[in-house]
């Protein structure tokens, strides 16, 4: 079966984005480990599709997705946000959607609660670029006491990974627990930062992403995006560039 597509010739990690397969980023991995092929031979770092070639990944062809897809997931602990198949956890075949979509960003494995997944590649680069001013909200126990001086420092920044933490929202919700809003995306950042000033995570879970709330969602269930709430992230997202998200780049933080 040939691929269909009105085009003249596309990078390869642009068309598998575009299909609704993963992010570039995700796809420029897969091409380094050689697990996508074009007309049957490993497809190689920058190549391009041609109309009428035939795509596969991971084995599968690769077909052009139709209806656009957003999904916000309640991800359980122990489930890792990749693509791919070698984690035998991957959220893509935890949660089987009949659509292939891919996390937008990161949630790590000790963790829980929503991450949103989809079938469209620029709506991934325009979320993780906005992402140094757009909220995440997390809830977080910890394993002793809150003091008034760690609050403080949390709010107003800590040094981990080379830098200071930007300033954030703080507010205690009991003895060993708080709720934080960042809009910053280092790598596994609530944790680091509560590591800095001798505290360790017992309980993480992410509530919010802009507009997108959990809700009642329950645990390894998923809702599509739609209406009213679709239209405001949209709306939110205008002006912010598509172009794929670097490496060297902070996502959504986990």
């Amino acid at each position: 079966m040939f691929l269909e597509k009105t085009m003249q010739e596309t990078r390869i990690n642009k068309f598998l984005s575009e299909s609704g397969v993963c992010s570039r980023r995700e796809a420029d991995r897969a091409v380094k480990e050689g697990r996508v092929t074009i007309n049957g031979a490993v497809a190689l770092m920058g190549q391009k599709v041609s109309e009428g070639d035939t795509v596969e990944f991971d084995g599968e062809l690769v077909k052009n997705q139709e209806r656009p897809v957003l999904l916000a997931v309640n991800k359980p602990v122990g489930i890792v946000c990749t693509t791919s198949r070698r984690e035998g956890t991957n959220i893509v075949d935890f949660l089987n959607y009949p659509v292939r979509v891919y996390p937008i960003g990161r949630l790590d494995k000790e963790s829980e609660g929503l991450i949103l997944m989809t079938n469209q590649g620029e709506l991934v680069n325009k979320i993780l670029r906005g992402s140094y001013t757009h909220e995440k909200e997390y809830v977080v126990r910890v394993d002793k006491p809150l003091t008034d001086e760690f609050l403080k420092r949390m709010r107003e920044g800590v040094p981990i990974l080379d830098t200071v933490t930007k300033p954030c929202t703080v507010e205690q919700t009991g003895r060993q627990s708080f709720r934080i809003i960042l809009t910053q995306g280092l790598n596994r950042q609530i944790r680091r930062m509560c590591q800095a000033l001798g505290y360790r995570v017992r309980f993480l879970k992410r509530v919010r992403i802009m507009n997108i709330r959990l809700g009642d969602l329950k645990t390894g269930a998923y809702r599509e995006v739609e209406g009213e709430e679709k239209r405001i992230l949209l709306e939110s997202l205008k002006g912010v560039s598509g172009l794929p998200f670097r490496e060297e780049e902070n996502g959504l933080p986990d």
